[in-house]
């Protein structure tokens, strides 16, 4: 049994009477599956002749009718449609950076029947020094933000990279195991950050232009693979005591 077949089989059980009627001129859970599926087909990434990168985090966006429908399942659908996304993947040989997470969404320019996706790669990042507190960060002068998560930047810097030996890791098969370093050296003004990158396969992105190295200024973007982080500074007032 195919997984859509598969899918839609557990959604006989999900779905049944009087609430499956009101389906029939909406946007099917079925639908929504395949436009996955397809979605994962269409943004795979070739990392060699066996292995290709597809997105992990995925945003399904419904008429303001449909998406009340759907919500009524509760729970149960997107892990349903999780479980379906990470099945076609194994099945494709494809690899995803981070957890599979699936979010329904309103959106006002769509009409009943209608839906879009939308997906992006977020890969999973580990910092060696353990689990970063709030607290932590305010008090830093700098942070960098990675993929929601900030985490606290000091001198002498960090190593970024996918390696086990990296200060902070990151699951991005875009990304060296020792892929480039921040280096932080305090001064009179301030605290002085750069980047430097460390003979990564893929290189180092500074506000979208490629460097080797790079002084570094407040809300600077960083993309090194997939991954793209933001540089945060904070003047002195704005940190907690």
């Amino acid at each position: 049994m195919g997984g859509l077949q598969r899918f839609e089989s557990k959604l006989e059980e999900l779905i049944s009477g009087a609430f499956a009627r009101t389906f029939r001129s909406a946007v099917q859970p079925v639908e929504i599956s395949a436009a996955l599926n397809r979605e994962v087909d269409n943004s795979a990434q070739i990392l060699s002749r066996e292995r290709r990168l597809v997105p992990n985090s995925f945003h399904v966006e419904l008429s303001a009718s449909d998406h009340e429908r759907l919500s009524q399942l509760g729970p149960q659908l997107t892990r349903e449609l999780t479980e379906m996304v990470q099945d076609y993947a194994t099945e494709q040989s494809y690899v995803f950076t981070g957890p599979v997470e699936i979010n329904l969404e309103p959106a006002d320019d769509l009409t009943t029947g209608r839906f879009r996706v939308r997906s992006h790669p977020v890969a999973n990042v580990r910092n060696a020094g353990g689990q970063v507190t709030e607290s932590a960060v305010r008090r830093a002068p700098l942070s960098l933000e990675v993929n929601g998560q900030e985490l606290p930047l000091s001198a002498p810097g960090i190593v970024l990279g996918r390696g086990h030996d990296a200060d902070v890791r990151i699951d991005d098969p875009g990304v060296s195991r020792r892929h480039c370093e921040l280096r932080v050296t305090e001064t009179g003004a301030g605290p002085r950050v750069s980047v430097h990158d460390l003979g990564s396969t893929n290189g180092v992105l500074v506000d979208g232009k490629r460097v080797d190295r790079a002084t570094l200024t407040d809300g600077a973007t960083i993309r090194i693979g997939n991954t793209t982080m933001t540089l945060h500074q904070r003047p002195s007032h704005q940190r907690d005591g």
